[in-house]
């Protein structure tokens, strides 16, 4: 039907794509590297952010998730209970959140990680939750 993820389509538009460009549904091809960044999630409508773009202390936060730990801060892998409600509606205890340490910060920060269905889901936000991106890994 000439749809995004209709090969007869041709090749998804450039860096200029807009963040309500459709994507295709559950069981679609998976996404090529060059789509994301300038393509949604189908599953989430939030835009795609490559592991390699993240900032380096993103990618070893992953690495100590995937690992189980351990963690630099206690609030590490707690609820994070989606009040913005950004991210797609999920039972209580779904959602995980972890510290992205921030250099030069006292604190905390405000950049996190935050998984679903069992950390095998991952979302950036850099900004304290006002936004998230779907990690693609």
């Amino acid at each position: 039907m000439g749809g995004p993820d209709d090969p007869a389509a041709g090749p998804p538009p450039g860096p200029t794509a807009s963040a309500s460009s459709s994507g295709g549904g559950p069981g679609s091809a998976p996404r090529d590297q060059e789509q994301v960044g300038t393509d949604v999630d189908p599953q989430t409508g939030l835009p795609w952010v490559p592991v390699e773009q993240l900032p380096p202390e993103a990618g070893e936060v992953l690495a100590l998730i995937d690992a189980g730990g351990p963690f630099r801060y206690e609030a590490d892998g707690r609820t994070f209970n989606n009040f913005e409600g950004l991210l797609p509606e999920r039972p209580r205890g779904w959602y995980r959140e972890y510290t992205v340490p921030t250099p030069g910060e006292d604190d905390r920060g405000a950049r996190r990680i935050v998984t679903g269905d069992d950390d095998t889901l991952f979302f950036w936000t850099e900004d304290h939750y006002a936004s998230f991106a779907r990690i693609q890994r």
